[in-house]
C-alpha cells in the first residue's frame, strides 16, 4: 500500500514538473538568442592577407636556404615572429586559424604546393634546365611565395564562406 500511495505522490509530482519544464524551456530560448548576436563576424574573423606572407616566405625557405645558406638565421626569427604574431595580435582570429589549418582544404594546399615543389623541381631536371643559379632558387622562393599566399587567401574566403552558411559567424 505504501508504493500505492508513493505512486499516487509521484503522478502528482511529475505533473507540476511537466508544467515547470515547459515554463524552463521558453526562458532557454532567450539565452539562444543572445549568442547568436555574439556571433564573430567575417571582418573579426579574417586573417590579413599580409599574415599570410609568413607562410609564403616559409614556403620558398628551401630555395632561400638554397639561394643564401647563411640565411637560415633569419628565417628561424622569421618563424619565431610569425609564432609572436599569431599569440599575441592575432589572437582574435585564432580560433578561424585553427580551423583553416585543420581543414580539409589547406591540407589540400599544403599537400600542392609539395607536389609543385617536387613536380617542378623534377620537370626542369628532365628537361636539362633544373635551378642550380641563386637567382633562379630566389626566383623558385618568390614563385613558392606567392602561389602560397594566393592559396592560402582562398582557403581563407572559402572557409569563411562555410562558417557564415553554417551560421557560426555573421557576413
Amino acid at each position: 500500500m505504501g508504493s500505492i500511495g508513493f505512486g499516487t505522490a509521484a503522478t502528482s509530482t511529475f505533473a507540476a514538473p511537466a508544467a515547470a519544464t515547459v515554463a524552463v524551456v521558453e526562458p532557454a530560448a532567450e539565452p539562444v538568442a543572445g549568442p547568436a548576436d555574439e556571433r564573430p563576424s567575417v571582418a573579426e574573423m579574417r586573417l590579413p592577407v599580409w599574415f599570410f606572407g609568413f607562410e609564403g616566405v616559409l614556403a620558398g625557405a628551401f630555395d632561400l636556404l638554397r639561394a643564401a645558406p647563411s640565411a637560415w638565421p633569419a628565417l628561424v626569427v622569421l618563424a619565431a615572429v610569425n609564432i609572436g604574431v599569431s599569440l599575441t595580435l592575432m589572437r582574435r582570429r585564432l580560433k578561424l586559424a585553427k580551423l583553416l589549418w585543420r581543414g580539409k582544404g589547406t591540407r589540400n594546399v599544403a599537400f600542392g604546393l609539395v607536389g609543385l615543389r617536387l613536380g617542378s623541381h623534377l620537370v626542369l631536371g628532365l628537361l636539362g634546365t633544373a635551378v642550380d643559379t641563386a637567382l633562379g632558387h630566389v626566383l623558385f622562393a618568390l614563385v613558392m611565395g606567392t602561389v602560397t599566399v594566393a592559396l592560402l587567401a582562398y582557403v581563407q574566403r572559402t572557409a569563411l564562406g562555410a562558417l557564415v552558411a553554417a551560421g557560426k559567424a555573421t557576413a
